[in-house]
């Protein structure tokens, strides 16, 4: 009887020392982003849902902080040769990514993995972000958005004022009306936030209005570019915005999302500009008015207004690991990009899906008509042929770039300096970036 214990101790235990070696035999991706809250947890779902799918592999994913925090952190491990396999890094941080040499190209690696991919099913707005000069995918698309005009309905319905539309942008002189109405009949303390300034009020101000943020096509064309979103339009509409701040029409939340969303939230503006993505976070904080979605307001001497351009992260790969594990990375990234994994990626977080397959079974679905404010954004980015001033931004230094333009329109806010003045000084400390920035990779 003793012997029989002690065989079956031993075979349990080999079974459990097979099973352990099984388990260590998947192959460890390390995926770090900038995915946190409700996002996060529909990253996570995606993670889990890829590493149930299959026994080679396993992802895990880390949350290294904001966007600027893991770019700092992915160009530290760098360094430290101790770099992940994929890191989310956001729209500023292309042109760095694409020179760091530290990247192995998104349609190299899934070519070298034996994927064929049909690049022409995604979203071109999308996709020619993240190509190089000879139109070759380097980065993945992840999570891409696009600004646009959330308003509170109720308000709207109290003042009488008819609900925007969904697809034909009001001017901004009429937004100017519709705001010191609610303002002057005590329905909205105040009038417009805007989340994210540098990107909604000046980069895609630019795009929309077929003006160039920076020559050589946005700096497409080559690192000797030089900034000139100094031209009168841009400074006229700053100048209508601080004119705006004095009876409320413009109120300053801060230069990224948190401040201006509060506001929002709070009814203390009746409307908020931010990014598409801003509607997971509307769905689960707002609970006691109506809100809604429109397009971007245009100038009324932009008959035809061109698309706005993209922000949010995409996928890059980073060089140095083996073949295998590129094998696993090429592995996660066609599955993110299956039509079932963007749709549930659009419906939950409001990101675009990022190819076309998913987005016409969106449409068959009804999707768009039960959420028709989903579909606001898309429609905006897509309205237009792009042009060489609304394809995108392709800087070095970019991140310093914002800082810098967040830094003088500020200044502008507290009275420190006229619009004219804090966008000539934007451009000038902007190009000092750029040329720094040409003198290291040129």
């Amino acid at each position: 009887m003793r012997g029989k214990r002690i065989v079956a101790v031993l075979l349990t235990s080999l079974m459990l020392l097979v099973g352990s070696n099984a388990m260590a035999k998947k192959i460890e991706i390390q995926w770090w982003h900038a995915m946190r809250s409700a996002r996060g947890e529909v990253c996570k779902a995606l993670i889990d849902k890829f590493n149930k799918s299959q026994d080679k592999y396993v992802v895990i994913g880390t949350n290294k902080g904001n966007y600027d925090e893991v770019l700092n952190a992915g160009i530290a491990a760098i360094r430290a040769h101790k770099q992940p396999h994929i890191l989310q890094s956001f729209e500023v941080g292309t042109q760095t990514m694409m020179l760091s040499g530290a990247i192995y190209p998104v349609y190299k690696l899934m070519s070298d993995a034996g994927y064929d991919i049909n690049w022409n099913d995604y979203l071109q707005a999308v996709l020619s972000y993240y190509m190089n000069k000879d139109g070759k995918l380097m980065s993945m698309p992840f999570n891409s958005s696009t600004p646009v005009m959330y308003y509170n309905a109720d308000m709207f319905k109290k003042a009488g004022i008819p609900l925007p539309s969904k697809s034909d942008p009001m001017t901004w002189d009429e937004l100017g009306t519709i705001l010191k109405t609610m303002i002057d009949k005590k329905i909205a303390p105040a009038g417009l936030v805007a989340a994210w300034q540098s990107w909604t009020q000046i980069e895609n101000y630019c795009a929309i209005h077929n003006l160039p943020f920076a020559s050589r096509a946005n700096g497409y064309e080559g690192l000797d570019c030089v900034l000139q979103f100094n031209s009168p339009q841009v400074v006229a509409h700053i100048a209508q915005l601080k004119d705006w701040m004095k009876d409320k029409r413009f109120l300053y939340g801060g230069q990224k999302y948190q401040g201006p969303k509060a506001e929002f939230i709070a009814q203390n503006a009746a409307v908020y500009i931010d990014s598409i993505s801003g509607i997971a976070k509307l769905k689960k904080a707002v609970k006691d008015f109506q809100w809604d979605v429109a397009p971007l307001p245009v100038e009324s001497w932009m008959a035809r207004p061109q698309n706005s351009i993209i922000g949010g992260a995409s996928n890059w790969v980073l060089a140095g690991h083996s073949k295998e594990e590129y094998k696993g990375v090429a592995a996660f990234l066609a599955f993110l990009a299956q039509p079932e994994q963007q749709i549930f990626w659009h419906k939950q977080t409001g990101y675009f899906p990022i190819t076309l397959t998913a987005y016409d079974e969106l449409k068959k679905q009804g999707y768009y008509k039960e959420q028709p404010y989903q579909e606001v954004g898309i429609k905006q980015l897509n309205r237009a042929i792009p042009t060489k001033n609304s394809r995108g931004l392709r800087l070095g230094y970019f991140v310093q770039i914002r800082n810098i333009v967040n830094e003088e329109l500020e200044k502008v806010w507290n009275d420190t300096k006229t619009p004219q003045q804090a966008l000539d000084d934007a451009v000038a400390r902007g190009n000092k970036e750029l040329r720094a920035f040409e003198k290291i990779y040129n």
